[in-house]
């Protein structure tokens, strides 16, 4: 393959940046008893010398925080009382239910034993809390109960009738309007297919795609068929489940993009309406469908949170990586999502669905990626060009500006390379760069008005246009700036 536009062998490609976890919430401290609760009971049973200290959920991550002073002045001093409960009676506390060790292997404390303290006062205190609640939650109780048999009551007596209150309309008499998202789902689950994709050793996977023409073409990723499109089988179903099997007419393994054609394709097939991605901003909804895990004609909502977001990833069979200048949402994606179309408020495709962000690191004994909130979509301006491209001669054609950057992120933007792909020139001998002036060492910023952070950045951003596109370079040279027009090259297919 070419490294037109990509790094040099060997060099890892970045992959988008990790979410840190939030951190965990502590739970909030109680606010006090009751007011108004019942005195409590004046003597706390008493304690085994041996008696082993509770732990305090949260405590262990708060160094040097001590007992909370507000609890201390919330909750009065109870004065002793006069005797304990006779062993062997119903006394409250209850014996507990079953407690797991704690995670440093201790004990957990003894049932209604409280925790020890240099000050003996704040022991009876949380003894009488325990009480007082437990008091306050009996009263409160028999409040309710008497409220609920008064209201039984005073319904009368003689009354026959029915109290029951039937919906005036069952919910498959209500209407969905068209701009809401049981209106969009229903419009556009027709056009969604779940892809079954098997190597010719049987192993495969599923998918998502959409139809893209009343030809029976199918719109989807080509990581999703990858693994089946030389010697594998591919079958499309549709919500209704009808199956058809189905071949791959074209791939772009540098765009992930492929389309397929179904076989004694039905009559009547109703293409998903194209958005203009262009057009896209951020905070407008989104609709996502797809088989997540295998859970065919799932839909799901969220919003545009990021445009223009570069990002890199793999088809898991080989060390190609595609490229795009990515759609963000944090509509839910997951592994099965690939390929399908993510839409607008109105129902119209502004993406293809096909990467995630997650904290799994996919190691061993570690379970399969999940969504985060961070999903990734091909904005269908691309994905169109290349479906028809592919529709038309079978392979991709890719606009390069010929000179090969390297993958590393710290270099300010995108460096251009001391050498190609197996010591060939890293500026193309009468490429567009090299008749620009770009030089090897050259850093570019910016492409056109977008800033240029690593390598993946700029073939993202290249990939959004066409052969033949002039452009504006920005890059640095000796510690100066400088800018360079050119005329977008091409390659032709993928190897």
């Amino acid at each position: 393959m070419s490294t037109e536009n990509e790094g040099n062998e060997g060099n890892a490609v970045p992959s988008a940046p990790s979410v840190p976890s939030a951190p965990p919430v502590p739970a909030a401290a109680p606010e006090g008893a009751p007011q108004g609760a019942p005195p409590a009971p004046q003597t706390p049973p008493a304690a085994p010398a041996d008696a082993p200290t509770a732990q305090v959920p949260g405590a262990a991550h708060q160094e040097g925080v001590g007992p909370s002073t507000a609890a201390q002045e919330q909750y009065p001093y109870a004065p002793p009382s006069p005797q304990q409960p006779p062993a062997g009676s119903a006394a409250w506390p209850p014996p507990p239910p079953a407690v797991p060790s704690y995670a440093d292997g201790g004990s957990p404390p003894a049932w209604g034993a409280p925790v020890p303290s240099d000050e003996q006062p704040r022991k009876r205190r949380a003894s009488g809390l325990v009480a007082a609640v437990a008091v306050a939650a009996l009263v409160a109780g028999g409040v309710g109960g008497a409220l609920g048999y008064w209201a039984a009551d005073s319904s009368g007596s003689g009354s026959s009738g029915s109290t029951t209150v039937a919906a005036s309309n069952s919910p498959k008499d209500f209407k969905r309007e068209a701009g809401t998202v049981a209106g969009v789902a229903a419009s556009a689950l027709p056009s969604v297919v779940t892809i079954d994709a098997k190597s010719g050793d049987g192993e495969g996977g599923t998918g998502t795609g959409f139809v893209y023409d009343k030809e029976g073409h199918i719109l989807t990723n080509n990581h999703v068929v990858a693994s089946a499109a030389d010697s594998g089988q591919l079958t499309a179903t549709f919500s209704n489940g009808k199956k058809y099997d189905a071949e791959v007419i074209g791939r772009a393994q540098g765009y992930d993009v492929a389309v397929l054609k179904l076989k004694n394709a039905p009559d009547g097939l109703t293409p998903l309406a194209l958005g203009d991605s262009d057009k896209v901003a951020v905070g407008d909804s989104t609709i996502a469908i797809g088989a997540p895990f295998g859970l065919s004609n799932t839909v799901t909502t969220g919003i545009i949170s990021a445009k223009n977001r570069p990002v890199a990833s793999g088809d898991g069979s080989s060390n190609k990586n595609s490229y795009m200048s990515a759609l963000q949402t944090d509509a839910s994606i997951n592994p099965g999502n690939s390929g399908g179309p993510l839409l607008d408020a109105g129902g119209a495709v502004i993406g293809i669905n096909s990467a995630i962000q997650s904290t799994s690191g996919g190691g061993v004994g570690q379970s399969q990626a999940g969504s985060i909130g961070l999903g990734f979509a091909i904005p269908v301006n691309q994905a169109k060009n290349v479906a028809e491209q592919l529709i038309k001669t079978g392979q991709p054609v890719y606009p390069v500006i010929g000179a090969t950057v390297t993958m590393e992120e710290k270099t300010g933007g995108a460096a251009i390379s001391d050498e190609g792909a197996g010591g060939t020139p890293a500026v193309t001998p009468d490429g567009p760069a090299a008749k620009a002036g770009l030089k090897a060492g050259d850093v570019i910023t910016k492409f056109n008005d977008t800033a240029v952070e690593s390598g993946p950045t700029l073939i993202g951003e290249i990939w959004t246009h066409k052969p033949g596109d002039k452009v504006t370079l920005t890059y640095k040279r000796d510690g100066r700036t400088e800018t360079a027009e050119l005329t977008l090259g091409e390659r032709k297919g993928d190897s």
